[in-house]
């Protein structure tokens, strides 16, 4: 038993090796292109970013956005992905990107975590979406109220400790909290805001070629943003 479960486990490795480098050596991230390669919603920075500003407009007005989830749709999907940006956002229940912006079925690359920051995980996933996917547009979003931010704003002001994983999670915020510190206006807001331009200069200067060099080449974009809960309104305030 012992020896055909080596052979079986040996037989699993190799079609799964053939699988991640069967086009020429490199891993195939992806599934086998469409047919006929999907059409991307916007194809420019300025485009993207018009249409999301059109689409949070709609969700302020309560329109219908009557997007596409038919068989159809679903199984274009299956075959390979066209998304217009890469959108980073908090994981707050309250901050859907597809329903705030109207769009639909493979037109968001979304990244979310609590305090919408990037760390390797994150920013390998905007990478792909850069270099992979070929968006346009890369989007940083914090929100009014934010959990996470409060959470920094406790460690700094209080000396507050959180159980498990959550003060690991919450220590990129704190220097957006300590830059914040002494503005005029919401404390909060201030150290939200602060947190994207945070996460959105790194992302514009202090990334991989693979960010850099599209940045500079004009194909691609990168702004911070931040979502109103109580309007529903995003507000792109940093817009490089």
């Amino acid at each position: 038993m012992e020896a055909v479960s080596r052979r079986t486990m040996l037989a699993g490795t190799g079609v799964m090796a053939t699988a991640l480098f069967s086009n020429g050596g490199a891993p195939a991230y992806a599934a086998d292109p469409p047919e006929k390669p999907l059409a991307r919603a916007a194809t420019t920075p300025d485009a993207a970013l018009a249409l999301l500003e059109s689409g949070n407009a709609a969700f302020l007005r309560g329109a219908s956005t009557d997007k596409d989830i038919s068989p159809k749709r679903r199984l274009e999907l299956a075959a390979g992905q066209a998304p217009f940006c890469a959108y980073v956002s908090c994981s707050d229940s309250r901050v859907p990107p597809e329903l705030l912006f109207g769009r639909g079925l493979g037109e968001l690359f979304i990244i979310r975590n609590a305090g919408n920051t990037v760390d390797t995980v994150a920013m390998g996933s905007i990478e792909y979406a850069v270099a992979e996917l070929g968006v346009p547009l890369v989007v940083v979003m914090g929100h009014e109220s934010c959990g996470a931010v409060k959470a920094a704003m406790a460690v700094v002001e209080k000396n507050a400790r959180f159980p498990g994983a959550i003060g690991n999670m919450i220590e990129p915020i704190i220097p957006a909290v300590l830059q914040s510190r002494g503005r005029p206006g919401d404390p909060v807001t201030n150290a939200v805001k602060e947190n994207v331009r945070r996460v959105v200069g790194v992302l514009r200067r202090e990334s991989d070629p693979i960010m850099l060099a599209p940045q500079a080449a004009g194909k691609l974009r990168v702004v911070g943003a931040y979502y109103d809960l109580s309007t529903g309104h995003v507000d792109f305030f940093d817009r490089g």
